[in-house]
């Protein structure tokens, strides 16, 4: 790769496919200005998050072929210079390329390796297009491949996230609804069974279920999680490992552990059991998306619930009081909707299409590699991004600001036909039956008509129609 000044035009670089003029203000070079020309597709582009990562990787990188005795010191020093720059956030806006690009991530990886290149350049007193001193495939690519930086980045990248955003606000959502589950433990209620009354049940029992459901989902996520840990690091190009030493596999782990220690993550990266394997196929990956889909699916039942047990106010079951977040509508004076509610169901929604789309990368691939992983590993960040803050919003203001209207539950209580079930082993269910339908042709409640009907002593009639021993 051979570079020339041209004045007031940039920089002309020059690669297999020919000469281009990359920009003199811009860290990056002739690879990735060629993909910021051939995919301008939806302005989409990987996350910043990703691309920290991916500089840490570059930096243990580094250190390993340094210690290996294969990268000069001094390049290597300029290499981890630049790399933690990039780690705390500096020159971001140079990674822009989009989403839907060249397959695999060859794109991303050069983008890291020309910015990491250049300012390596410039750490040690040189121009930016010097690669004649620090070049981007040589120094800063050195014993690794797209094929192995790129999945061992979204499993790290992943991973990370999971810990410190999704965990967290998951966990928060099931500490509000257990919450909820001892607050409203003594009221009793009726339970509903194909949209129909059915027997009572106190309302903290309902919750309790909801708050079980969401810690066994966690749960679920966070077993899916563990098989991110293996990465195949060193595997280069398809697994075999070419030009990268067994020594420099075990080091750049050790590495890249003692590195995400600012992340205060317990469990330890290692290397892939088999690197065909996870060169091969991203089947961790997609095990984690089902798991956070299945999240969704649990979570979209209990809103699906709460839509209708807030519903009203007056004409609805309204058993429940939703926070009000804004007007409900532009025609009608005073509507509130559940707005908390409808935000986190399209979150789910857009999260259940991103596990569509990675299920369907990670089944497209083909021999030894999926060349689909820039979508993968953008739609699995991008998931656990919007879940986390909307979790974190629909907890704290749906959830937790969640009122009861006890007056209402009370008169659905009193009207409760379905109470008749504890009478059924004294008089069995014909007889039930009968009082039922007597009970809501003369619109009566169960206890008027059992009372007129002299069935059974008054005092066994009220202990087994009072709606706290049937829960």
């Amino acid at each position: 790769m051979k570079t020339t000044k041209k004045p007031n035009e940039g920089i002309v670089e020059k690669d297999i496919i020919g000469k281009i003029i990359v920009p003199s203000d811009v860290y990056y070079g002739v690879e990735t200005e060629r993909a910021l020309n051939n995919y301008r597709v939806s302005g989409i582009h990987i996350q910043r998050e990703f691309v920290q990562v991916y500089a840490l990787v570059k930096k243990c990188a580094a250190i390993s072929n340094m210690n290996a005795g294969k990268l000069d010191k001094k390049i290597g020093a300029a290499i981890v210079a630049a790399c933690d720059e990039i780690i705390d956030g500096k020159f971001l806006d140079q990674f822009k390329i989009d989403i839907f690009q060249a397959g695999a991530g060859t794109n991303i990886n050069m983008n890291v390796n020309e910015v990491v290149a250049n300012r390596a350049l410039e750490i040690i007193g040189s121009e930016k297009g010097n690669f004649s001193l620090i070049h981007p495939n040589d120094h800063v690519n050195m014993s690794q491949s797209t094929n192995d930086t790129v999945p061992s980045v979204i499993r790290i990248s992943t991973f990370i996230e999971i810990k410190k955003l999704l965990i967290p606000a998951l966990r928060m959502l099931e500490k509000e609804l257990s919450d909820k589950a001892e607050d409203f433990a003594s009221i009793i209620k009726i339970g509903r069974t194909h949209l129909q009354d059915a027997v009572p049940m106190s309302l903290g029992q309902e919750f309790s279920g909801y708050a079980e459901t969401i810690s066994f989902l966690i749960d679920n996520i966070e077993n899916a999680a563990r098989y991110l840990l293996e990465i195949p690091i060193g595997g280069t190009a398809i697994g075999t490992g070419l030009n990268a030493s067994e020594e420099y596999r075990q080091d750049i782990i050790k590495q890249i552990n003692n590195e995400l220690k600012i992340f205060k993550i317990d469990e330890k990266f290692m290397l892939s059991k088999n690197r065909f394997r996870d060169t091969q196929n991203r089947i961790a990956e997609m095990i984690l998306s089902d798991a956070i889909n299945s999240f969704t699916i649990g979570l979209n039942k209990i809103i699906n619930d709460l839509v209708i047990l807030v519903s009203g106010p007056r004409t609805g079951i309204h058993e429940l009081i939703l926070k009000s977040a804004q007007p409900g509508s532009s025609i009608m004076p005073g509507k509130i909707n559940p707005s908390y509610l409808e935000m986190q169901n399209m979150v789910l929604f857009q999260v259940q299409g991103t596990n569509y789309i990675i299920r369907k990368a990670v089944s497209s691939a083909q021999l030894e590699l999926n060349v689909y992983m820039p979508i993968i590993a953008y739609n699995l960040l991008f998931s656990i991004r919007i879940l986390s803050n909307s979790i974190k919003i629909f907890s704290k203001n749906a959830i937790k600001e969640l009122k009861v209207d006890v007056e209402r539950i009370n008169k659905y209580i009193e009207n409760n036909l379905s109470i008749v079930t504890s009478l059924t082993p004294y008089i069995g269910y014909d007889k039930a039956s009968d009082i039922v339908m007597t009970a809501y042709k003369e619109n009566k409640t169960i206890m008027q008509v059992c009372t007129e009907l002299k069935i059974l002593d008054p005092i066994k009639l009220k202990e087994l129609l009072d709606p706290k021993s049937q829960i």
